[in-house]
């Protein structure tokens, strides 16, 4: 979980720009272009894949946001 916090760092800044200019693109090559070019992202660097764990224990069920910890 921790080697996917830190790709997640590593990665959102170009992950974010890759995704606003696909937004912002009309073409279709383009946007097939930076498609590919986020899929060549590691899978791991992708905020989805995060899930929150108990700072104590690291518990993933049962967590509460409020206080980093689980029941």
């Amino acid at each position: 979980e921790k080697k996917r916090q830190k790709l997640v760092l590593k990665y959102s800044k170009k992950r974010k720009n890759l995704k606003t200019e696909l937004k912002q693109t009309n073409l279709l090559e383009t946007k097939i272009f930076i498609s590919r070019r986020l899929q060549k992202l590691p899978r791991n660097s992708s905020m989805t894949r995060l899930h929150n764990r108990c700072l104590i224990t690291g518990r993933p069920k049962g967590y509460f946001r409020d206080f980093g910890l689980s029941r």
